[in-house]
């Protein structure tokens, strides 16, 4: 059983896809999917990459993703990154895919002299927080997500154009 992790390319936007709607049958999130091949090629492969993706192939086939980007840490005064996306085919689970690409992340982390390696899991998802736990994972939970989208990002952009006139 051979387990090869390598960078994304353009002609993965198909299977980049494929697995991101996966993930989001499995977060039973498959109504908040709006992205298509066109936005993942601007966000990941356009002139400002916003991501970076590995693919990992099992056996010669794709197996799962790890899409992530990379941040500032203020307080440390280092880049960190934050993993977005990490996914493995179920059928394929066990055979330590995901571990290979969580390391392979870490190993991302390290070479870009990063001060943290962060992500979100859902509080529902046990066998991830397991794994995770198993990985030296720490769960945060003093903090909170925040977040701002929709008409509210823009009723928030639209308000800080009023206060600079």
């Amino acid at each position: 059983m051979h387990t090869v992790i390598r960078k994304a390319t353009r002609a993965d936007l198909p299977q980049i896809l494929a697995f991101i709607r996966a993930l989001a049958d499995y977060e039973h999130l498959s109504h908040a999917v709006q992205l298509s091949e066109a936005d993942l090629e601007r966000g990941g492969f356009g002139p400002r990459p916003f991501f970076e993706c590995l693919i990992a192939e099992f056996e010669g086939r794709p197996a799962g993703y790890a899409l992530y980007f990379f941040n500032y840490s203020t307080f440390r005064g280092q880049p960190g990154i934050y993993l977005e996306d990490l996914f493995v085919l179920p059928e394929l689970r066990g055979q330590g895919i995901g571990k290979a690409l969580l390391r392979r992340v870490a190993s991302e982390a390290v070479q870009n002299h990063c001060g943290r390696f962060e992500w979100s899991v859902l509080d529902w998802n046990q066998p991830a927080i397991d794994f995770y736990h198993s990985q030296g994972g720490q769960l945060m939970d003093e903090w909170r997500i925040v977040r701002v989208e929709g008409e509210a990002l823009t009723r928030l952009a639209a308000a800080s154009g009023e206060e600079s006139q």
